[in-house]
């Protein structure tokens, strides 16, 4: 369960550029929330975009394991609070979770780096951070999500390509991560997306991708489960698995 203390929480009414055709929330705006509500509190707490842009430094997101108890169809507000969990040197860890009136539909649990912008490679974060008081080290909870491990598909069953547009660029002038959840999701059939809806999702962001670069997004299908890989120039991008369930 999220603390109060440290911890952000929005209302959001859902618009209907977020919502499918079946009135089910698009997994890219579920994204898109998660990642605006953990920038805003980042910025409040004193360790957001503002802040470590001055040092040369960007977050960089690693992981991602989120599960549902119901995946958000028919729902026009939904509620969603974050808290920063700390950090162990070179990681730091973010928790959500999502809401329907006073019922929690969704956790997400998430892992994140600093990154030195002018030399790649990843930096201490409390150093990097001057000990903030708002971000200490972790301490595991006994209701802590775990990650799923993550295979790269060993059969391809169907497969598509993308270009990175201007559009898909965040402040960092790479593809925002939201992006990848679209591309990973597109290739599946009408059919499939028609009748499931998401039961859990785990990603890992791998490498960036920049303007104009190719795409290739690749999917193994089974019964209850989808494994993905995005690729460029056959380097891997993300790797992401999702489990399903009937709508």
């Amino acid at each position: 369960m999220i603390l109060a203390e440290n911890s952000l929480t929005k209302n959001i009414k859902l618009r209907y550029s977020e919502i499918d055709y079946d009135k089910v929330l698009k997994p890219s705006a579920l994204l898109q929330f998660l990642q605006d509500i953990a920038s805003e509190n980042a910025e409040e707490l004193g360790f957001g975009y503002s802040y470590i842009i001055k040092k040369n430094l960007a977050w960089f997101l690693l992981k991602y394991h989120i599960e549902f108890e119901n995946y958000p169809k028919n729902m026009s507000d939904l509620t969603i609070k974050t808290e920063p969990r700390g950090y162990n040197k070179l990681f730091a860890f973010r928790d959500f979770e999502i809401s329907c009136g006073n019922n929690i539909i969704g956790r997400a649990s998430s892992t994140w780096a600093l990154i030195d912008i002018k030399k790649g490679g990843m930096v201490d974060v409390a150093e990097a951070l001057n000990n903030n008081p708002y971000m200490n080290q972790f301490e595991k909870r006994e209701n802590d999500l775990k990650y799923e491990k993550i295979k790269t598909p060993e059969k391809i069953d169907i497969e598509k390509t993308f270009e990175v547009r201007f559009d898909d660029l965040d402040v960092n002038q790479h593809a925002n991560n939201v992006n990848y959840i679209v591309w990973a999701f597109e290739p599946l059939k009408f059919e499939f997306r028609k009748t499931k809806k998401l039961k859990s999702l785990d990603m890992l962001f791998k490498k960036e991708i920049k303007y104009g670069n190719s795409i290739t997004s690749q999917v193994e299908i089974f019964d209850n489960h989808t494994n993905h890989v995005l690729k460029h120039e056959n380097e891997e991008l993300c790797l992401i698995k999702a489990q399903w369930t009937d709508k």
